[in-house]
């Protein structure tokens, strides 16, 4: 009985292999030769050894390379219109309304551009407060970015207080018009005068959010029921007309200016 021939071994791992392929590690069992110059080359050649020539020039190997260019370069391409894509299609920032300065900062100066404030501990309303701050400092200094950023926070932190005061409706309605929801602030200038009638900060809201909505006729309406309730309500004494004494009495002078009221302090109309 003939014996059968025994199988060559892979020039590549060793393992005994037969057939056009080595079944352990794939790699070609053809002898292969330089096109350039027919010298024998071994399995993991990459140049001739006699003159040099890059082994698959003009064959497989060179495809293989011009596929991966071409690939590489449709990738860098696709990446480069997504990048102009997410630019061009970005929301615009939101437009900060002049009563960006919304009054004082109840004792927090501390929260300025940078880190976010650490709140893990504070009650809902100090939450709320700080949060308020940090919106209405960002405000002042035209970080649209840092407005953005907080406005949910402080919106959630507000939603979570036990009682809301007429303060704190105000704060909340004047982050919404930082942020341009004009129906939202809105609808807490009529609670604000639902639940305080003649409050000013019930007007000052509407007279901003009416600014920002431009609308003139209701700009109009809000200051002439603002200075119709002015020196009673500055009589009343309220702690918030204190704390907020600088947008009040801004409210007032362009009101005056407005609808040809008496002149303010500089003399104006």
């Amino acid at each position: 009985m003939t014996t059968p021939p025994a199988a060559a071994a892979c020039p590549a791992c060793g393992a005994a292999a037969s057939g056009k392929f080595c079944s352990a590690c794939g790699a070609s069992l053809e002898p292969r030769s330089c096109v350039r110059c027919r010298a024998a080359l071994g399995p993991q050649a990459r140049f001739c050894h006699r003159c040099g020539h890059a082994v698959g020039a003009g064959g497989t190997a060179g495809n293989s390379d011009r596929s991966a260019w071409i690939v590489a370069g449709t990738l860098s391409a696709l990446l480069v219109g997504v990048i102009v894509y997410s630019v061009v299609t970005q929301e615009p920032a939101p437009q900060i309304p002049d009563m960006a300065n919304a009054g004082a900062t109840t004792g927090d100066t501390t929260a300025r551009a940078g880190a976010a404030p650490d709140i893990s501990q504070l009650t809902p309303r100090e939450r709320f407060d700080r949060l308020f701050n940090r919106i209405m400092q960002a405000a002042d200094q035209g970080d649209t970015a840092q407005v953005r950023r907080f406005t949910p926070m402080a919106l959630g932190a507000y939603a979570q207080l036990d009682t809301v005061d007429v303060d704190a409706r105000y704060h909340a309605a004047v982050i919404r018009l930082q942020i341009g929801d004009i129906a939202g602030a809105h609808a807490l200038a009529d609670t604000i005068l639902e639940q305080s009638p003649n409050h000013l900060f019930g007007y000052i809201v509407r007279g901003t959010a009416a600014t920002q909505a431009d609308d003139p006729g209701a700009r109009a309406q809000a200051e002439r029921e603002f200075l119709r309730r002015y020196d009673r309500e500055m009589a009343a004494g309220r702690q918030e007309y204190r704390d907020h004494a600088p947008v009040i009495e801004e409210f007032k002078r362009e009101a005056n200016r407005e609808t040809g009221g008496p002149a303010d302090r500089g003399g104006r109309r």
